[in-house]
């Protein structure tokens, strides 16, 4: 069983703004100060946020069915402003899924404003198909639309 979920969230910022908190570790810094309630913690176990880097991302106790899960940069393509990460240890893939991917894309609309567009992608193994309820948009939603409130802010900030 296979599926994907997407979400968009325009933000009044310029693409390149919000590619230099997307692109890195920033946005799990940003998530993980913020909203420790959501992601309790992110660690760099290799890499320095470029292709390759691997983040451990250890969820508040309580969270229905992940203590933490592993997750690989597979893609970091700066030109078309995509940033890819998949599931490689933990959470998910203790489910039976084989694949849980997040895909961040980072789209120009004008000069002032932009789209970040989120995927999650995932395949579950039959035998574990109910756990496909468990794959919810709503986190990577979350994550965009704190993204987008801290941007606006540090814009407002700036202009002051």
């Amino acid at each position: 069983m296979q599926g994907s979920l997407s979400h968009e969230l325009e933000v009044g910022v310029p693409a390149s703004v919000v590619w230099d908190l997307y692109k890195g570790l920033g946005i799990g810094k940003l998530v993980s100060e913020l909203a420790p309630h959501v992601i309790e913690k992110v660690e760099v176990v290799e890499g320095d946020g470029g292709l390759g880097t691997v983040l451990k991302l250890t969820f508040p106790a309580g969270t229905p069915m992940l203590t933490f899960y592993k997750e690989k940069f597979t893609i970091v393509d700066h030109e078309k402003r995509i940033k890819e990460t998949e599931v490689i240890e933990g959470g998910f893939l203790d489910l039976g899924f084989s694949l849980y991917r997040v895909t961040f894309e980072i789209i120009e609309k004008d000069t002032d404003s932009s789209i970040i567009k989120s995927i999650v992608e995932y395949q579950v193994k039959q035998e574990f198909a109910s756990n496909a309820s468990v794959v919810s948009i709503g986190p990577v939603g979350a994550v965009s639309e704190m993204a987008a409130k801290y941007l606006l802010e540090k814009k407002s900030s700036a202009s002051n």
